[in-house]
């Protein structure tokens, strides 16, 4: 049949199993829209309030499903809105297509009207793009856009548009998905090479990031960890993986994790690093970072291996099919001694105390976790909010904590937290941001009220800019430039200026009361939460120390 380039477009979305995309029209993509018009029954389009929330809500949709996020921007502002947003998602090893329509072919190069080469911006933090200035060409990028965002290491793939192009017509036939690209082939005397190493260890510790979760290895860890009886750490992205029950987990690893799973790796002499790239939140002395260990690595991207910190042995392979392979040869072990001295370390995590003044963090997110289910998705901005939100809420399962951890996005949180919603309707979605990040995405409350998104947003309110504020009490004498702004911005007032429910929570009896009423509304509610701007995120191992150097109190 013979379709425009516009239908084309919608097609091949039906074609990959989309039925949920995010965006912002404009005049070179009106076409496309004029076309998602007609498809509306089969395509739900969001309309997000600025490009960078729909990126970031194409992004949080694909956490939070599996699936791969889509997302449509005009020319111009409207392409480079989506960059945070992309560049997020590539950090994070996120599936995610972006399409975005340019400026007819004849007016290209020619610093036309809303003309952007974002291609060109984009190639650094994409795994691949496309120019489409040829309506033959265009069925085929976009097949393959899909098929790279999600091989491999996942992540974002551009597809740029002319608009001549999403008007000039083609033959066209609807067709399953190409084949992913093959993954790696896991090398039997690599996975054996490991799997010895493991069997050896006396002290051996595993250390889980986001490609265990990329990978669907969840299961496959617990049962290694459980053979094996082996202490687990994780970081940012691989929260839930290992719940928060299981007497092996240790938490959090690095600059703001908990004394027993930093204390486990420097002390270790196997650390097995599983879908994790030793990020400088991570291994912030890399030549000291686990110094009495053996460092195995298993990882889907070879350039990974040796980046950032030297490893023994490395397999380059999908985490799921070498934890398959190699289980077998895993022997059954019970390391006593090692586990009960790491188990012991948790006894020297900080003591919260509560204040009368002020609602402690920890307070805040125990009761969260106390009055949601375990299914909840809970989505953070950045910042201290983040890393309490990453300490204190009781994770029990994966992709249930959302998050921007390679790029540290302030304002990623809202937009996020409208994808998981939208691809997990019958999830609660919590929204945990401070009041400086809330700052930069709070526009996006019209996209969840015209939606009846029923999205709780905590803010911890302690009006500054706390990470910051935090790292120039310690090493910058209190000088505080340019983070304590006293904004004088009332959320609960601006809720309903939106059309949303606004709370105030000065105390836990507040909080809770308040979150009963947030659990039966029908749309979204913020509560902002007032604490104390004092408050630190402890413990802190400062930057480019080591564990020897943490901060408890």
């Amino acid at each position: 049949m013979k379709l425009t380039g516009s239908q084309v477009v919608a097609e091949v979305l039906l074609d990959h199993g989309v039925d949920t995309v995010f965006g912002y029209p404009g005049g070179t993509a009106l076409n496309i829209y004029d076309e998602l018009y007609k498809y509306s029954d089969r395509i739900k389009h969001i309309l997000t309030a600025h490009e960078q929330g729909a990126a970031h809500a194409a992004d949080g949709y694909a956490r939070a499903t599996g699936k791969t996020g889509v997302v449509f921007s005009t020319s111009g502002p409207g392409a480079t809105n989506l960059v945070t947003g992309i560049a997020t998602a590539c950090m994070d090893s996120s599936p995610l297509v972006a399409i975005t329509a340019n400026v007819p072919d004849n007016l290209i190069g020619r610093d036309s009207f809303q003309e952007i080469y974002i291609t060109g911006i984009t190639l650094p933090i994409t795994k691949q793009n496309y120019f489409v200035n040829k309506i033959e060409d265009l069925e085929p990028a976009l097949r393959d856009a899909f098929r790279v965002a999600n091989s491999g290491r996942k992540g974002p793939v551009l597809v740029d548009i002319t608009k001549d192009v999403t008007a000039a017509t083609v033959e066209f036939t609807n067709k399953p998905p190409l084949e992913l690209q093959p993954l790696p082939t896991v090398d039997k005397e690599d996975l054996m090479d490991i799997v010895k190493v493991i069997n050896n260890a006396e002290k051996p510790v595993a250390y889980i990031g986001g490609g265990c979760i990329a990978s669907l290895a969840c299961k496959e860890i617990n049962d290694l960890i459980d053979k094996a009886d082996i202490p687990v750490v994780h970081t940012l992205m691989a929260t839930g993986i290992v719940g928060c029950d299981n007497e092996l987990n240790l938490g959090l690893v690095g600059m703001h994790g908990s004394v027993a799973a930093n204390r486990a790796i420097d002390q270790a002499d196997v650390v097995i690093a599983l879908g994790s790239r030793f990020s400088d939140r991570v291994a912030q002395d890399t030549k000291k970072w686990a110094r009495r260990a053996r460092i195995v690595q298993v990882d889907i991207d070879k350039s990974e291996i040796n980046k950032n910190v030297m490893v023994e042995k490395n397999c380059v392979g999908d985490i799921k099919d070498f934890l398959t392979r190699a289980l077998p040869y895993v022997d059954k072990a019970r390391h006593i001694e090692w586990h009960d001295k790491v188990v012991g370390w948790r006894s020297k995590e900080r003591v919260v105390k509560a204040s009368p003044e002020y609602m402690h963090p920890k307070e805040v997110m125990s009761k969260l976790s106390e009055m949601v289910d375990d299914e909840a998705i809970y989505v953070t901005d950045v910042g201290q909010h983040q890393m309490w939100a990453a300490q204190y809420l009781k994770h029990k399962k994966p992709m249930k904590f959302i998050t921007s951890g390679g790029l540290g996005t302030m304002g990623f949180g809202y937009g996020a937290a409208i994808g998981a919603k939208m691809g997990k309707p019958d999830c609660r979605v919590v929204h945990i941001t401070g009041d400086a990040s809330f700052h930069m995405n709070l526009n996006e409350a019209c996209t969840a009220v015209s939606n009846d998104l029923p999205i709780i947003t905590v803010i911890m309110n302690n009006k500054v800019l706390g990470m910051v504020y935090q790292w120039q009490t310690a090493f910058y004498g209190e000088r505080y430039s340019n983070t304590t702004p006293e904004r004088k911005t009332d959320f609960v007032k601006l809720a309903d200026a939106f059309g949303a429910k606004g709370y105030r929570a000065r105390t836990l009896d507040e909080f809770e009361a308040v979150m009963k009423e947030a659990l039966k509304a029908k749309g979204p509610v913020w509560i902002d939460c007032v604490i104390d701007r004092d408050e630190r995120v402890l413990p802190f191992i400062p930057g480019g120390k080591t564990v020897d150097d943490i901060i408890v109190d």
